[in-house]
């Protein structure tokens, strides 16, 4: 497979996604993927405990950064034992941020902040990927390059949460302010494309009372710019340009995250900047020096090696392992219930 074949199909598909979740994902029907039954023994009912499109999605958003990070590194000849050690260390840091930071800085117990664990994951990537080349068996492969390294994971990044939005969407969070507060070439322009959220249990109805009102696609905007930026970097990630996939990665996707904050109108804090837009802003020097600090060479990737590299018994158990671990960790919703019942259909006896 060619590098141009293998980009097309991947913005084939991630266009197809992505025009499938802005079109139906807004809609009541997508908060919920399933409900687990348990019964209340004080109350006498049958409770559930929601199981969310938004822990799915995200999931599934993860799961294709991290294939995309083994298939960039694999490209370039790192073993599968290191990009795996690196992919489920990083995972399982950033997870720990997503709902540490949210509780730190939102006071909120029960919610996950995908830019605080964006913001450590860039912040410890260098020091995590020096680690697991100090633990790496022998006989394991080459130390991972840290340049070429650290591209592959900004690209990954930049695309699973590019995808990652949809999980946003579908929850009904990170939404746009409502276009009547918006000036009116903004409210021209996104006249006709806009999203409107249905469904009282998502956050945009309970948290502002904005449901079925046009909004700002905010999601929308960021899963395209992200997508787009994770495609673009991949490009030049295989043509060798390492440090510029890099940047480009970091840059955009960190500089959008901070000025899209001020397109949305959930809650980001009291003061003119959120601590969220904060430390997005610290990321962007942060990156330029990682980039001419680390002047690491790798061999020109091959993307066909790359996805050769996925179809190992280890690397497939550890993919499903890694999609079941965020699924647990983001789908089981705590901020929403639910009361059933169950009868006999009696006619069919």
């Amino acid at each position: 497979m060619t590098n141009l074949s293998f980009l097309s199909m991947l913005a084939l598909a991630t266009g197809a996604v992505l025009f499938w979740g802005f079109r139906y994902l807004p809609g009541r029907h997508w908060q919920f993927a399933a409900t687990v039954p348990r019964f209340d023994v004080v109350s006498g009912e049958w409770r559930g405990h929601n199981l969310t499109w938004y822990g799915l999605l995200t999931a599934t958003a993860c799961l294709a950064s991290v294939m995309l990070v083994l298939s960039l590194l694999g490209g370039i000849g790192v073993s599968h034992q290191a990009s795996l050690l690196l992919a489920v260390t990083l995972l399982i840091v950033c997870l720990a941020a997503a709902k540490g930071l949210a509780a730190l800085i939102e006071g909120k117990a029960h919610t996950f902040s995908v830019g605080a664990a964006a913001c450590v994951g860039f912040m410890l990537a260098p020091w995590i990927i020096a680690t697991v080349n100090r633990l790496l068996p022998a006989g394991a492969g080459a130390p991972l390059p840290m340049l070429p390294t650290l591209a592959a994971l900004a690209t990954g990044y930049a695309f699973g949460e590019g995808l990652g939005r949809l999980a946003c969407i579908s929850f009904g969070c990170c939404y746009g302010k409502p276009l009547a507060q918006c000036r009116p070439w903004v409210q021209r322009l996104f006249s006709r494309w806009h999203f409107r959220f249905s469904g009282d249990t998502k956050k945009i109805a309970y948290a502002d009372g904005l449901e079925n009102q046009p909004v700002l696609p905010v999601q929308a905007l960021t899963a395209m710019v992200y997508c787009g930026t994770g495609l673009l970097t991949s490009g030049l990630f295989l043509a060798g340009h390492f440090a510029a996939a890099f940047l480009v990665a970091a840059l955009v996707t960190q500089g959008w995250r901070a000025w899209s904050e001020t397109l949305r109108a959930d809650w980001r804090g009291s003061g003119r900047l959120s601590v969220y837009q904060i430390l997005s802003l610290l990321i962007l020097p942060y990156a330029i020096g990682l980039a001419a600090w680390f002047r690491s060479a790798a061999p020109l990737p091959d993307i066909a090696a790359g996805l050769d590299s996925l179809w190992h018994p280890g690397v497939l158990l550890a993919l499903q392992g890694l999609w079941l671990l965020v699924f647990i960790c983001m789908g089981r919703s705590q901020v929403t219930g639910a009361r059933m019942s169950f009868f006999v259909h009696h006619d069919r006896i």
